[in-house]
């Protein structure tokens, strides 16, 4: 969509121009541009899945704000990708990237918000990157500018300044270069008993440092068996001395039975003995 210079056109200073709600959904992309802005919503602008370049380069503009998109409210989701830029030399001229402004709807601090959720925005302008009354990052973070947060004016930096270039990707996108994403990790280190720092521990000569650690580990499991073997030889000889005392109880009674066995035969021999001599005489 490019300006038209047609002088009985409504479009006269942007690529597009909707006075009402605008929701750019799809697979494509849409490029803009025009002198004051590249698209202008006079409420809000909804960018859902696709890519939106939008720029406007000032050309004959003054005492105006110029900007790439200039809408009451935005929101960036579904994974779309916004590229927004100002520029302009003119007197006067305020440059953004994205501009959110009331445009007489009277929504007060509810409007003039950006809401990003995992998505991409990419917003230059020499005076601000995002203007904006507040806004709301969802599945997404600041990637410029570091420790960059929503101001009462626009999106600052750590020390509350507007700054001219904002970028915002998702959480799961790859910091790029130069980001210090990756040393949260090591640093959570630093809290480690050992005390030794996170750094060093992903070195090959840390390796040494966490060996002692794995070894007592291993210790312990070996007591264990140990103790378990000494139970059960001790169980099997007190088992054993029951039977010994069993197998002498059943004996002995054993014994006393053939003593009398002898004892009787022997009577009953002298008792035939006598008989056969009395029947003799």
């Amino acid at each position: 969509m490019t300006e038209s210079h047609a002088p009985d056109a409504d479009i006269t200073l942007c690529g597009m121009e909707v006075w009402g709600n605008l929701t750019l959904r799809g697979s494509g992309t849409l490029t803009a541009t025009g002198s004051q802005c590249g698209i202008h919503v006079s409420q809000a602008l909804v960018v859902d899945g696709c890519t939106v370049d939008a720029r406007a380069n000032g050309a004959d503009i003054t005492n105006e704000a110029v900007a790439g998109v200039i809408t009451g409210d935005m929101a960036v989701r579904g994974g779309g990708h916004v590229v927004a830029a100002g520029a302009g030399s003119g007197a006067g001229v305020r440059a953004y990237g994205v501009y959110l402004q009331d445009a007489g709807l009277g929504a007060g601090a509810a409007g003039c918000q950006l809401s990003v959720d995992a998505s991409w925005l990419n917003a230059t302008g020499a005076d601000g990157g995002v203007a904006c009354l507040g806004g709301s990052l969802v599945s997404a973070r600041f990637v410029a500018p570091a420790g960059g947060t929503f101001g009462a004016s626009g999106v600052v930096d750590a020390s509350g300044a507007v700054v001219p270039h904002v970028v915002v990707e998702p959480d799961v996108a790859t910091p790029p270069a130069g980001e210090t994403d990756g040393d949260d990790v090591p640093g959570c280190g630093e809290g480690k008993p050992d005390g030794s720092a996170g750094p060093a521990a992903g070195q090959p000569g840390a390796g040494p440092t966490t060996d002692p650690t794995v070894k007592p580990a291993a210790t312990s499991p070996k007591t264990n068996i140990t103790i378990k073997t000494t139970v059960t030889k001790i169980t099997v000889p007190a088992s054993s001395k029951p039977k010994a005392t069993s197998t002498t109880a059943t004996t002995l009674p054993k014994t006393a039975d053939s003593d009398w066995i002898a004892a009787s035969v022997t009577l009953f021999l002298l008792g035939t003995t006598l008989l056969a001599a009395a029947f003799r005489c």
